[in-house]
């Protein structure tokens, strides 16, 4: 038996863990009892030192002192603030408006203000809570199909996944060892695409199945011009009017030789700001000339979009490291939510405790997960895991393939946070021996785990719609009218298309892996290290003194 244990520890130990999981125990907790557990049994059988466990406080502080993970509090309290702030209300409300006469275009709002949400807020929960408040009941009210409404709130938020300043994104930098800018970069094309992929869905439901996706009555749409027309030209001759006037100040500014990234970082910033002077002249001297509802869409669209170029832009072109970038944006959000008059004490409170609560529960899984692959490691379960996984048949793509369906699998009964801090550690190594790009295999497995929140029955996502779903029969504040309540069975069928397209977005960053490596346009003037030569002086390097 002792040599049964001896020779089968790291993988008696791996499904131990599992089973631990399954018994429904808190995954830190059973990661960190697993680890303790199996490390005395190791010390017991005479595999390893009992000074093993000394090395456990300096991981620990290791963790405390990680700058990058540092980002993970500033970027929730950044999404927090704006989200109390009403940012998602304004946003929904002026571009519902916008796309309202458009069959289907309630939805076409809610992924456009999901995406919007996604790289202000990076926290999959405020956007689905957000969106799933204020515009399901428009959804509910004017006739949207069930399934249809949830499923594309639920996805929207999950984009918070994906598109930057995604905290999974930092997480997984962190866990591979490569540059939160370069993840951001790559991850940048994939979640753009994901967004398109879900207006495309939403789209072929409004050409062949249009009453499950109506447009809004006409008496229902405000700031409308005196001729009945939506105002969306003006607003779309406004943009082009701030970008004229950019691209002058760009030729005339900016030094040409200036590099890509910071070229569009400054041409994005600039652009914004002029719409936004356009709109707010406008306003004050009366002039008329943009619509009611070009006006609104401005002054509730420019102001985040501006606080992300600023953020993500300065960590791009390297003016700011992440954790820099995630505390000016909580700064500049702070700041929009005072502007805004809405940041009373207790959501100010409300914001501080629960950045606390997420970033505490991210730092207790990696503190339990670094206790576990301390003797995991100790007793060559990293080993064990390379053997099975370098033996896969198909080689590099067999791995691939494998990994892709076995996150996918896991994805049921983790989350994001437990996927990462689990199961990285133990496919990364085995991924970089292969030679593979660890950013673009970050933001495969970033794609993949987004599945994580619209899996039934245990998707995250899910379960945040089905708290703000109404569960009852209701009657409408509008009209009036008796609204049938939203049961889970909706819930669960309306995600089922879009985990689909989630699935055909990590087929895609697999067959064309250009979609994430292109960051590495920004690297071109770096040193190869495999090309340095270093010179010793010849055979007689010994004889002379670097003294003479």
């Amino acid at each position: 038996m002792t040599a049964f244990l001896i020779e089968n520890i790291a993988p008696i130990m791996f499904f131990s863990l599992i089973v631990l999981m399954l018994l429904g125990f808190p995954v830190a907790f059973s990661l960190a009892a697993c680890g303790i557990i199996f490390a005395f049994v190791g010390i017991e059988l005479g595999l390893l030192s009992s000074s093993l466990l000394q090395v456990l406080p300096q991981r620990v502080f290791g963790i405390m002192m990680n700058d990058v993970l540092l980002a993970l509090p500033f970027f929730t309290f950044m999404g927090l603030l704006l989200e109390r702030s009403g940012m998602a209300e304004d946003l929904l409300e002026t571009v519902g408006q916008l796309f309202g006469p458009v069959r289907g275009g309630l939805a076409f709002a809610v992924i456009a203000v999901g995406a919007l949400l996604a790289a202000t807020t990076g926290v999959v929960s405020a956007s689905v809570i957000s969106m799933g408040l204020i515009s399901l009941p428009i959804m509910l009210r004017y006739g949207y199909d069930r399934s249809v409404a949830t499923g594309v709130i639920a996805a929207s938020g999950t984009l918070s996944q994906i598109i930057p300043p995604s905290l999974t994104l930092i997480i997984l930098a962190d866990q591979l060892g490569r540059p939160v800018g370069d993840m951001y970069q790559g991850a940048i094309i994939p979640g753009l695409v994901l967004t398109g992929a879900y207006m495309l869905y939403v789209a072929y439901i409004a050409l062949f199945r249009p009453r499950k996706t109506p447009s809004l009555p006409a008496e229902v749409m405000a700031g409308r011009t005196e001729k009945g027309r939506s105002g969306a030209l003006s607003l779309l001759v406004a943009f082009a009017v701030g970008g004229v006037v950019t691209w002058i100040g760009m030729s005339l500014l900016v030094d040409p030789e200036a590099t890509r990234g910071a070229r569009t970082v400054l041409a994005l910033s600039g652009w914004s700001l002029v719409v936004f002077a356009i709109a707010c002249v406008d306003r004050l001297l009366s002039l008329s000339l943009l619509s009611q509802i070009a006006q609104r869409t401005i002054f509730a669209m420019v102001p985040p979009l501006t606080l992300i170029f600023l953020v993500l832009g300065t960590i791009f072109i390297g003016v700011a490291t992440p954790t820099e970038g995630g505390a000016m944006g909580a700064l500049g959000a702070l700041v929009l939510a005072l502007a805004k008059k809405r940041l009373s004490l207790a959501r100010f409170y409300q914001a501080m405790e629960a950045t606390m609560r997420l970033t505490s529960f991210a730092i207790f899984i990696l503190v339990g997960s670094t206790v576990f692959a301390l003797t995991f490691r100790a007793v060559n379960g990293d080993l064990w895991v390379e053997h099975l996984l370098l033996n896969l048949p198909g080689g590099e793509l067999g791995f691939l393939i494998f990994v892709s369906v076995f996150v996918f699998i896991a994805a049921f009964f983790l989350d994001f946070f437990e996927l990462a801090f689990i199961v990285i550690p133990l496919i990364g190594p085995v991924a970089e021996t292969f030679g593979i790009d660890m950013v673009w295999f970050g933001v495969l497995i970033a794609v993949n785990m987004q599945t994580s929140f619209m899996h039934p029955p245990f998707g995250l996502a899910l379960f945040y719609l089905r708290s703000v779903a109404p569960s009852r029969d209701y009657a409408d504040k509008v009209t009036g009218q008796s609204v049938a309540r939203v049961t889970t069975g909706q819930i669960y069928r309306g995600s089922i298309p879009f985990i689909c397209i989630q699935l055909a977005m990590v087929i895609l960053v697999l067959m064309f892996p250009q979609m994430v490596t292109h960051y590495k346009a920004a690297h071109v003037d770096d040193v190869d290290p495999a090309s340095v030569e270093i010179s010793v002086g010849g055979a007689d390097y010994g004889s002379a003194s670097p003294f003479d």
